[in-house]
Formats: structure tokens, sequence, C-alpha cells
């Protein structure tokens, strides 16, 4: 049961992965597998992403009720991007992965697919570029989670 609420929690927006390690490691989860059900539960909506966010997106910014909300949603994306674009010059793709990479809030899959889609970086290097940070964050959500649990237990143990 807990792997499927690690595996929903790292699907949803802006929490991904970076929410779903540590609720797996707070619940004594197997880390190894925790890990690989939560990069495939991070993975999963991003081809969708790329191929049809920003579609939705430009479709319901200007409908009532979402319109505010979908804009908000463009310009994260189109700020994202444009501000990888101009650090990363030719380097976009390593941009791109670091970006997913630092489990920082607003940089995780979601938002990179977004910017790489609104950047027309092209899907498999967009798709490559994403699974990478994924990786990468998934070390550093795993590996923290795990000392600051442990350090929990031997610093309250008995």
């Amino acid at each position: 049961m807990w792997y499927l609420i690690v595996f929903l929690i790292s699907m949803v927006p802006i929490v991904e992965l970076r929410g779903a390690i540590p609720v797996a490691v707070a619940n004594h989860l197997n880390i190894f597998v925790s890990y690989v059900i939560c990069i495939i539960g991070n993975m999963l909506p991003v081809p969708l992403i790329y191929l049809f966010a920003r579609k939705v997106l430009v479709w319901g910014s200007d409908k009532p009720v979402i319109g505010k909300f979908f804009s908000f949603c463009l310009e994260k994306g189109k700020h994202g991007g444009e501000k990888l674009e101009k650090k990363a010059g030719n380097g976009l793709f390593i941009a791109l992965m670091l970006f997913v990479g630092i489990p920082l809030p607003g940089t995780g899959a979601w938002t990179g697919t977004l910017a790489a889609s609104i950047l027309d970086m092209g899907f498999k290097k967009s798709i490559a570029a994403v699974m990478l940070g994924v990786l990468i964050a998934g070390i550093i959500m795993g590996t923290g989670s795990v000392l600051v649990a442990n350090g929990i237990s031997f610093i309250f143990a008995p």
C-alpha cells in the first residue's frame, strides 16, 4: 500500500520525487525499491507534459476560472526556460539536467519539461535530460532522507 502511495506522490507536480522519497524513508520502505518506484512515477507524466501541456495551457489561458492559473503556469515555464537558456547557452542539455536534478522548489521534472517544451528543445533530448535530472534528484533526496532519519534515530534512540 505504501509503495502505491509513494508512486502517486511522485507523480504530483511540485512535490514529485522530492516529497515521495522522504515519505518512503519515513515509512521504512526499502530505499532501492522506493527509488525505482519514485523515478517511474516522476517520469510517467513527462512525455505527456512535453507533448500536450503547452497546448493545453495556451488554450486555457484566456478562459474564465482557469485562465489565471494557466497563465501563471505558462509564465513559470517561460521564465524557467529563458533563465536556463540565458545561463546555458549551448549547454542547454546539461543545464536542464541540473535544473531538474537539484531538489529545490519549482525545479522538478514538471517545470523542467514544460520549460524544454516552450524552448522547443526536442523531445528525445528533453526526456533524456529530465530523466538524468530525476535520477540525480532521487540520489540526493534518498541520501539526505536516510541521513536525516538515521540522525534522528541516533539522537532519540533509547
